[in-house]
């Protein structure tokens, strides 16, 4: 049976983080809320975390996997020398339910877990505690909805308790998040960025920030 850790109004506590970040670094998979639905994770550094997160979920191999980072910082260690459009948008947008795809940095990711072109999808959340926990760990946390493939993603606590507890190894309580729409992905690694999904960002935003009047 999963452990299960209640987030509290203020987040984690210290030894809730510490408890958690140790479960990870020891190959734990994990349910999380974030600022749309519950995410589903693990470090990406273990071939056997990424293996299980396929399975669970029942998703095809060839459909990479996103991420969340905790800071700029973290973010560059992974990616190919981003360009101006890329600073325009996180200036903006990050923290936030911004999904960007950039070039992975040769040698920081495995090819399993990066697009076919060695691509990587990722984000900084806009929660405190989440970035914490992902800062602490020390790498990029995959973050790919908690819900198995061919189904909606999930936001409530409940939903998610019945159908992964027993096979993940923590789960954070978070009630119901927000929902509605997941984040916007923007692929920067074509000639001009392209939107791949609108989500809680409004397309048109995007635009707006890239291209003012």
């Amino acid at each position: 049976m999963s452990e299960v850790f209640v987030l509290a109004e203020n987040g984690l506590g210290p030894q809730e983080v510490e408890r958690i970040v140790e479960g990870l670094k020891r190959e734990a998979i994990i349910i999380y809320p974030t600022e749309t639905f519950y995410g589903l994770g693990g470090l990406a550094s273990f071939k056997t975390v990424v293996d299980r997160i396929f399975k669970l979920k029942g998703r095809e191999i060839t459909k990479t996997l996103p991420f969340i980072a905790s800071d700029l910082e973290m973010v560059l260690r992974y990616v190919e020398g981003p360009g101006p459009i890329f600073y325009q948008l996180t200036e903006i947008f990050w923290p936030g339910p911004l999904t960007l795809i950039l070039k992975a940095k040769k040698g920081a990711l495995s090819a399993e877990v990066c697009g076919p072109e060695m691509t990587i999808a990722l984000r900084i959340p806009p929660l405190g505690w989440l970035r914490e926990l992902v800062r602490k760990s020390g790498q990029l946390l995959i973050s790919t909805s908690a819900n198995l493939s061919g189904f909606p993603p999930l936001n409530s606590f409940e939903e998610v308790h019945k159908i992964f507890a027993d096979r993940v190894d923590i789960i954070i309580d978070g009630g119901k998040t927000p929902g509605e729409k997941p984040s916007t992905i923007i692929d920067l690694t074509r000639p001009q960025p392209v939107c791949l999904r609108e989500g809680k960002i409004p397309e048109e935003k995007i635009w707006e920030v890239l291209n003012p009047k």
